[in-house]
């Protein structure tokens, strides 16, 4: 990076610069345990030879980042996985419960986004579908950044909600539903081969923001993998090469995934026991009344403001998970 023509090659300098990201995020967890240790090592030497007051309050003062750190470095080693340091592909469905979960569906891509914005991954809207009445029915994000998707894997699933709904003229309670799906970006090199003879491509209008040119050109993607069904949109870019590529992109990873449930037992089960978007299938409950609490069900893990999750803070929950996985 500190040669002067790194920047030549603009395409070449931003895969170099998100290796460098990649490789930091997990050896910064070890640098900064090992550092610590060493330092605690140093204060209990020096507090052996000469006892002094002013060396035990340091030393007690560094032992309470220890567990914090350590902490860190676990989770670190969690994300392990085959595909966990990649970028993550989330859609969104909405599901049962009418106006209520196009609604739903709209505020878990808004807590999404925030979590990502509050950790440092970039954003990117690939596909969206809005509902007439409110709300959104389908969406598609692009989540860049080291271990997007080892962390993003934690939301697979149903999630509930439980609210007085604000489209509801007597104020009743309702529950809505909406489904949260999580693929990995794979590479060029991904072993995953698609024999574009089995894709059908349509393109059509973006229904979408973005000026003059993406309102009123076909330039939006949609491919459709006869085999398996399996269905991938994009109309993110004004260029209809760059909707295809991204949505090949999207659609190997779906492949992915279809051939790792077929693979895996217990994920396949996983996925069998979803079933449809609605009661009893989901992985965690919002209940915004007639008190506040967001729990998972698969951890226990809960949380009594509800807000904040839906503001973003979502951490506690992609940890308790990753911790669950590994007990």
């Amino acid at each position: 990076m500190a040669a002067t023509d790194f920047w030549d090659n603009q395409e070449l300098a931003q895969k170099t610069v998100a290796k460098i990201k990649k490789i930091s995020a997990s050896t910064d967890p070890v640098i900064s345990a090992q550092k610590l240790c060493d330092e605690l090592s140093a204060l209990i030497e020096l507090g052996s030879e000469c006892g002094s007051e002013e060396v035990r309050d340091d030393l007690l003062s560094l032992s309470e980042k220890l567990p914090p750190c350590l902490d860190a470095l676990e989770l670190q080693v969690m994300l392990g996985g085959e595909h966990d340091s990649r970028n993550a592909f989330i859609t969104l469905q909405s599901g049962a419960g009418g106006v209520d979960a196009t609604d739903f569906t709209e505020m878990l891509m808004r807590m999404y986004v925030r979590w990502a914005e509050a950790n440092g991954f970039g954003v990117e809207e690939l596909e969206l579908l809005n509902s007439d009445e409110g709300g959104i029915r389908h969406a598609t994000l692009l989540i860049s950044g080291p271990f997007a998707y080892g962390k993003l894997n934690a939301e697979r699933g149903v999630h509930r909600l439980v609210r007085i709904s604000p489209y509801d003229s007597q104020g009743r309670r309702h529950t809505s539903f909406a489904a949260i799906e999580v693929t990995p970006q794979l590479d060029e090199d991904a072993t995953i081969e698609i024999d574009m003879s089995d894709v059908r491509i349509d393109t059509y209008r973006s229904g979408g923001a973005g000026g003059q040119h993406v309102n009123t050109t076909d330039s939006a993607v949609r491919m459709t993998h006869v085999p398996s069904g399996i269905v991938v949109q994009c109309q993110n870019e004004r260029s209809q090469l760059k909707n295809k590529e991204i949505a090949k992109s999207m659609l190997a990873s779906k492949l992915y995934e279809l051939r790792e449930r077929e693979k895996n037992a217990e994920s396949q089960a996983m996925y069998g026991s979803q079933g449809e978007i609605a009661w009893g299938s989901q992985i965690r409950s919002y209940v915004l009344h007639p008190y506040q609490m967001v729990k998972d069900h698969r951890t226990n893990h809960e949380v009594g403001n509800a807000q904040s999750v839906l503001e973003g803070d979502i951490n506690p929950f992609i940890e308790a998970y990753l911790r669950a996985r590994f007990d």
